[in-house]
């Protein structure tokens, strides 16, 4: 089974359902997936690109982006790898998408 683009049932658990709060969480991952796909983008080391995928799979899983999640995960452990870079692209803008649609 995939894991689901944004499991609200996992957000609900962290906001109560408070609609303001997710608002938040929504901006402040929009802002990491931002911030990190840029720096997957330009990162040259390993280890760069390790603490980029890591930091956006933890904000990802935070709020229930889970497809995202897992995607960073796969990029964590294949540095570099432009493969690994569009499955995030794609997940961040799935994640996106779903965030902009609750």
């Amino acid at each position: 089974m995939s894991a689901p683009v944004l499991d609200r049932d996992h957000l609900a658990r962290y906001t109560a359902g408070d609609a303001a709060l997710e608002a938040e969480l929504f901006g402040l991952l929009s802002s990491q997936i931002d911030a990190c796909i840029a720096r997957l983008k330009t990162a040259t080391a390993e280890a760069g690109w390790r603490d980029a995928a890591h930091t956006l799979k933890g904000a990802a899983r935070g709020v229930g982006a889970m497809a995202l999640g897992e995607a960073c995960a796969q990029a964590e452990i294949q540095p570099l790898n432009d493969n690994a870079l569009a499955a995030v692209e794609a997940e961040a803008a799935r994640a996106q998408a779903a965030m902009n649609a609750a």
